[in-house]
């Protein structure tokens, strides 16, 4: 079972999570698509559940804080973080809780990205 972290470690984890939460609250929802007309400059539209679509150009102060939010430089930490559960869940250490979240989230990501990338 890994060690719990201590507070701080908590707080920290915490607060990503509420500035996550809140920046999702101000980005159009839906399914997010590569489209347009020159492959040299794809558009991005948000597809709604409802069925409408919104090309998030047109709400650009609430899209460009997720864009650049999870930018590239993110890719590092996440790919460290998944590696170092994998490695915990394989030795028998994670507790079922930190497998369980590592795996939803890796899951999503392989299902967005997987063909994409």
């Amino acid at each position: 079972m890994v060690a719990a972290g201590n507070g701080e470690d908590a707080g920290t984890l915490r607060t990503a999570a509420r500035l996550l939460e809140e920046l999702r609250a101000r980005t159009p929802g839906g399914e997010w698509e590569v489209g347009g007309l020159l492959a040299t400059r794809p558009e991005i539209v948000a597809r709604h559940a409802d069925g409408s679509s919104e090309h998030v150009a047109e709400t650009r102060a609430r899209t460009s804080a997720w864009i650049a939010g999870l930018a590239p430089s993110l890719a590092a930490p996440l790919v460290t973080w998944l590696r170092a559960t994998a490695d915990a869940v394989e030795a028998g250490r994670a507790s079922a809780d930190v497998a369980g979240a590592a795996t939803a989230f890796a899951a999503a990501v392989t299902d967005r990205l997987d063909g994409r990338a």
